[in-house]
């Protein structure tokens, strides 16, 4: 994400952009705010002209001669001081209005603020590449996303607002303190550059402390999104109580940076309330002494007091606001670290039609680690090539570079005679249907499951997909059938109806190219060879790339290559590489050697 001027964005820059749709309510919550600190300043006026002049003999000062005439004069009020009490009441009832109208635009305010929040970041996670998830742990995505959201949401609907008040309600003290008594307020001043300057001294010592809790609550969001999610790992290998130390190591580390924060922390505000104190009592000291001079009126010492104690709250506030601005500025640097990632240029669906072809294609995951050297080859429109290799062969790194995940580091991919760095993401997502060996199910039915590839499908084009998948008589056979919830993950289905439900998904799609990544690994050879037949007659026409550590899946393919090492080893029909001694026929041997009920079960 970035500015006007196509910078990324700063933590102010982040912030202002996230508070876009909410400022409007944030203003008239500020202004409610503004009119609970004028009345609220109203009430030691009040009582000081009660004390000095109602109550006491001293003359009505000038500036409020005309206020006194209007409700009768000092006589009046001196036989009718219910008419003051009825203005503290009034000052008192409009207070408690503006501070409910505060509260509720604030709120309101953040509520907007918090959606546009979660909305944007899940937006922008969505349109990330790929590489900058497998960069990011799934924990700590979250953990930004929410503890982070709430730090930030707490800081503007609170603090911020609170900041503004501080401000209001620390000047017109000070300017009516220092009408009162010069001397008196100047002691009073002098602590105020004490304690921010010791504020903004502890903010600088504290921040990095706030980021590393914040770091070690994302690993701990981690361990505990793993294990959730491989609960049933952890049982099978019964590690629950490994497990359970890890996690409990880190959470006892994480709750030991927070105790010495939170050390550091109590330390900061003792000490600001200590100073606080201090000021309150040199105010008394002194008020008292000017008071017996002569210099200071009771009713203006009462409402000094009064005034003082509205400045230094604030003040002592304002110390506390600006070491959780700390906390504040960390979580919106982590989050700017995601809304400022690039994202993808997703583009419009066009049509795709042509050949594939990889020229001179490597690639690498890790700088100096290739996976892909040198790969080189084409695949004419409507062909099947079948794609074998053993574990780090390099084989899902084809199909994540040409479905656009990932770019080439060298070399380029043409589909019909166009790079495809030149073609859309949408265009390509749109017309290449990818079939991964863990085809993630969700959380819901298996109806929706299958649907979830395109809107508004029908209850005959899913089962139509269904059956080509050769899943349709499990789904069937259960007691709800297309309505069966699965579970999070699918993880009441078998491997093998995982991997058929999400080949049905993706056939639903009905793309020109079709990928399947190892996706029929988990299905007996009868399944296997039955998908294909169904892929033979269904989608005839369609470029397949079938990807897998099984010669009979990929045997019957119009074209084999065989990958070692992340290089093309051997290349051609399966006829010819029969005839060739080489890794393909070794293979070959190895798992047609096997006995009938292993066959299904060799592996490169």
């Amino acid at each position: 994400m970035k500015d006007v001027y196509g910078r990324k964005l700063s933590k102010a820059g982040t912030l202002f952009y996230l508070l876009k749709g909410s400022v409007r309510v944030f203003v008239i919550s500020i202004i409610a705010s503004a009119l609970v600190t004028v009345f609220s300043l109203l009430v030691p006026e009040i009582i000081n002209l009660t004390v000095d002049s109602v109550l006491g003999n001293e003359p009505v000062s000038d500036s409020y001669a005309s206020i006194v005439s209007a409700f009768g004069g000092v006589e009046y009020l001196k036989e009718n001081l219910w008419i003051i009490a009825l203005m503290l009441v009034a000052c008192a009832l409009f207070s408690a209005l503006f501070t409910y109208a505060r509260s509720y635009f604030n709120t309101l305010a953040n509520q907007i603020f918090m959606r546009r929040t979660r909305d944007r970041l899940f937006s922008h996670l969505q349109r990330v590449p790929l590489s900058w998830h497998v960069r990011h742990r799934t924990g700590d995505v979250i953990q930004r996303c929410t503890s982070d959201a709430d730090t930030i949401s707490n800081f503007v609907s609170g603090q911020l607002l609170s900041l503004f008040r501080i401000v209001l309600l620390m000047v017109f003290s000070l300017v009516f303190m220092f009408l009162k008594n010069v001397k008196l307020a100047a002691i009073a001043s002098a602590f105020i550059p004490l304690i921010i300057g010791y504020s903004f001294i502890f903010h600088t010592r504290v921040r990095k402390r706030f980021k590393k809790c914040d770091e070690e609550e994302g690993v701990l969001s981690t361990i505990a999104q793993e294990n959730f999610t491989g609960v049933r790992v952890v049982r099978a290998f019964g590690r629950e109580k490994y497990e359970r130390d890890r996690f409990e190591k880190q959470n006892v580390y994480y709750t030991g940076l927070w105790t010495k924060t939170l050390r550091i922390l109590a330390t900061f505000w003792t000490t600001s309330d200590c100073l606080g104190a201090v000021q309150g009592l040199c105010i008394v000291v002194a008020g008292t002494v000017f008071c017996v001079q002569g210099s200071l009126t009771t009713g203006e010492l009462i409402a000094f007091v009064f005034y003082n104690t509205m400045l230094i709250w604030p003040v002592r506030q304002l110390g506390r606001i600006i070491s959780n601005m700390s906390k504040a500025g960390v979580a919106l640097g982590r989050i700017g670290e995601i809304l400022n990632a690039e994202e993808e240029v997703y583009g419009e669906k066009q049509p795709l039609s042509g050949d594939i072809e990889f020229k001179n294609v490597s690639f690498e995951y890790e700088e100096g680690k290739p996976v892909l050297n040198d790969i080189s080859f084409k695949i004419p429109e409507g062909k099947v090539i079948g794609v074998l290799g053993g574990t780090g062969s390099g084989k899902s790194t084809l199909t994540y570079l040409l479905d656009g995940l990932y770019a080439p580091t060298n070399g380029e991919i043409l589909i019909g005679g166009k790079p495809i760095s030149e073609i859309s993401p949408a265009t390509l997502r749109s017309n290449i249907g990818l079939m991964l060996q863990e085809g993630y199910i969700y959380s819901g039915t298996i109806r929706e499951n299958i649907s979830l590839a395109v809107d508004g499908a029908t209850e005959e084009q899913i089962k139509e997909v269904a059956a080509d998948a050769c899943v349709d008589d499990n789904i069937e056979g259960f007691a709800n059938g297309y309505d069966t919830v699965v579970g999070e993950r699918g993880v009441t289905l078998s491997g093998g109806q995982k991997q058929r439900i999400g080949i049905a998904r993706t056939l639903l799609r009905k793309t020109p190219y079709l990928i399947f990544d190892d996706s029929l690994s988990a299905v007996d050879s009868e399944t296997d060879a039955a998908i294909r037949k169904n892929l033979n007659e269904k989608f005839r026409g369609a470029t397949v790339i079938i990807i897998s550590h099984r010669i009979n899946t990929v045997m019957h393919a119009d074209y084999i290559i065989v990958l070692e090492g992340g290089k093309i080893a051997e290349s051609g029909t399966n006829a010819e590489l029969l005839k060739k001694d080489g890794i393909y026929r070794k293979i070959y041997d190895l798992q047609f050697s096997l006995p009938d009920e292993l066959k299904e079960e060799g592996a490169v």
